[in-house]
């Protein structure tokens, strides 16, 4: 398997290349080789996962590179080549930089690996290193004015790139603007506008931070309404996010401008560009779990991390009823509570979130639209009924989970999609010997040594592979409003993310 590695040191700081090259849709400014280029899908151009389509600028064809994983602190991005005009199968590269002595330099290393014919790999080395990696150094020397710019032949001059609004450089101490979603009333999505708000400073224990990818979950949709008193217009929803800190005020210890970051806890505020908040909420982001990732699972994560190790500690031999089991916390309770060794049995609206329930540990998906999933339950169970039933539709249907319980059962009421839910007879609770519990999110991630623990476990099981988390649909963050339409008309499967 041919190997190409090459490396360089630019007169200049680190910071300045990183910025030049991070934008993975920002080459056809700069490198020779490269003519138009677009991301595909509508998605941001530093989205782990996004794919982008250039042409050759000799005219040779096209060529579809996607996007496998960056890192602002360690300032390294990896991409694969999915279509190409040449055979360079399998390929993927790496690209990283590292500030040298005094940091008034950059070593830029750029390798790869990958497969093609054997009479052309003397070839395709020459290729790549010279022709893709090479001219990308002298390219960004030029851009940075550090060598005497080289005519392109059949090329404009290329036209300056306007760095994101939320990349610009803000003064230390001083406020910053950027876009965000306010919640102008409460009520429907459309309620929900992208203008333009004002982001204080960091004070004594907070870091203002930029995010990178933004969670979408259904305690949103109860803020909009205002059944959850959590945000008064006009204000700002979202309870999840990951980012990259950008500024750290007095008396933050342990965390610096440049780390990784997530959190998923009240107060809300997630929908915007920047953010300024108390640093004891943040739990630093390992190298391995991209934003985009993290995201999507921090909330869905840490709820069912509490609802199956806290609410009720769920083992071997347990049979577990999870509704919405396709959904963003519903996909990973089946993961979980199957690792743990239950029974999980899932109710689900379609026969593709069938196959999705199934596929993530769901032993016994029922289709709730074709069969009483009572009845379906206890023919599963052979009328023992489920130890454990995680409720979060709400409504009439609690009623229905309680007959779904065995003696001695936990209903567990952790949302209400379908509305609100009615008086409870406490008193007939007693036919079963059941409990009834409604935990709150905010009381189980209100500590930050609970958090931090919370989220241990969490990663524990995402780096051991016990949990998937993928992100589903992805949203312009300027189009939140679309996006609360699908979470409610239960169009979504999985994690929804908003990309800011």
């Amino acid at each position: 398997m041919p190997r190409v590695v090459k490396s360089t040191i630019l007169d200049a700081p680190v910071e300045a290349v990183w910025d030049v090259i991070r934008d993975f849709n920002g080459h056809e400014d700069w490198h020779p080789a490269v003519g138009r280029s677009v991301i595909e899908g509508g998605l941001r151009a530093d989205q782990v996962g996004c794919v982008r389509l250039f042409e050759l600028a000799d005219g040779s064809g096209e060529i579809r590179e996607q996007l496998l994983a960056l890192s602002d602190r360690e300032r390294s991005f990896a991409y694969c080549i999915l279509e190409a005009p040449i055979p360079l199968d399998g390929y993927v590269a790496q690209v990283r930089l590292k500030p040298v002595t005094d940091g008034r330099r950059t070593f830029w290393e750029w390798r790869s690996e990958f497969d093609c014919p054997p009479e052309r790999a003397a070839e395709l080395v020459q290729l790549v290193g010279e022709g893709i990696y090479e001219a990308g150094f002298r390219a960004v020397a030029e851009r940075l004015g550090l060598a005497t710019p080289r005519a392109r032949p059949g090329r404009a001059a290329p036209r300056p790139r306007p760095a994101p609004s939320t990349r610009q450089e803000v003064p230390a101490g001083a406020p910053a603007v950027t876009e965000a979603v306010v919640l102008e009333r409460h009520g429907g999505p459309e309620v929900l506008s992208w203008r333009e708000v004002e982001v204080p400073p960091p004070g004594r224990g907070q870091v203002r931070l930029r995010h990178g990818a933004i969670g979408l979950n259904y305690i949103d949709v109860y803020c909009r309404t205002g059944y959850f008193g959590l945000v008064e217009p006009p204000g700002i929803l979202g309870m999840e996010a990951a980012g990259v800190i950008t500024e750290v005020g007095q008396g933050v210890h342990g965390l610096q401008p440049g780390d990784r970051v997530g959190y998923a806890c009240a107060p809300p505020g997630a929908y915007a560009r920047l953010r300024t908040m108390d640093a004891a909420l943040l739990v630093p982001l390992p190298d391995w779990l991209d934003d985009a990732t993290a995201a999507a699972g921090l909330l869905k994560g840490m709820t069912a991390e509490f609802l199956l190790h806290r609410v009720e500690q769920v083992g071997a031999g347990d049979r577990v009823l999870v509704h919405a089991a396709a959904g963003g916390v519903g996909t990973l309770l089946c993961q979980w509570a199957s690792h743990l060794g239950a029974t999980v049995i899932g109710t689900v609206g379609s026969p593709e979130k069938a196959r999705q329930a199934r596929a993530n540990g769901c032993a016994f998906p029922i289709l709730y639209r074709e069969q009483d999933f009572v009845e379906a339950v206890d023919e599963i169970t052979r009328g023992e009924g489920c130890t454990v039933v995680y409720d979060a539709v709400g409504g009439d249907n609690l009623a229905r989970s309680f007959e779904a319980l065995a003696v001695r059962g936990h209903l567990v009421s952790y949302g209400q999609a379908s509305g609100p839910i009615p008086p409870q007879d406490v008193a007939g609770y007693a036919a079963k010997s059941a409990r009834l519990s409604r935990p709150n999110f905010g009381h189980y991630t209100g500590d930050p040594a609970e958090v931090r623990s919370i989220a241990r476990r969490l990663f524990a099981a995402l780096e051991q592979g016990v949990l998937r988390i993928e992100a589903g649909r992805a949203f312009p963050l300027a189009e939140a409003a679309a996006a609360h339409r699908a979470l409610e008309a239960r169009e979504t499967i999985g994690s929804t993310i908003l990309l800011p």
